[in-house]
């Protein structure tokens, strides 16, 4: 059986570009909520993706927090959002390791910056406990202006 190798990107608003200079490289594979998340790596199945790329705010609950406490007061309080986070979907991820299934790299291009710490600290303590190199890190992903 071929497997392909598919690229997720977690985003509710922004949708990534496509990059011209790289001709062999899958495209994005976009989920815009946990529920959507969950749902397509489980189709897909984790030894058939080669990166993730999460966001932290996933819906209007979120952007608010980040709106007005993040950005202006460099506090996040989970108690303030009602819908999932890209946080849930880490903790998911996490926990599928934990059971067994393949380890995939994951990087985070959220702009929430204490969202995107804690995401990126959850995997990368995961990984250091398993001996692993420690390689969840923020980075740019070139995407539509949607937000």
């Amino acid at each position: 059986m071929e497997t392909k190798n598919y690229r997720i990107y977690l985003d509710d608003v922004r949708t990534p570009l496509p990059n011209p200079t790289t001709h062999n490289v899958p495209e994005w594979t976009v989920v815009r909520s946990y529920d959507e998340f969950v749902e397509k790596v489980t189709e897909i199945g984790l030894e058939n993706i080669e990166l993730i790329s999460l966001d932290h705010d996933l819906g209007d609950s979120a952007m608010q927090e980040w709106h007005t406490n993040v950005y202006h007061n460099f506090k996040l309080d989970y108690g303030n959002i009602t819908e999932k986070t890209g946080m849930d979907c880490t903790k998911w991820l996490v926990e599928q390791w934990m059971n067994g299934a393949p380890i995939c790299p994951v990087m985070v291009h959220s702009a929430n910056a204490i969202g995107s710490a804690n995401m990126m600290g959850y995997i990368n303590n995961y990984r250091h406990i398993n001996r692993m190199e420690q390689n969840c890190s923020r980075w740019v992903v070139p995407h539509s202006a949607n937000w």
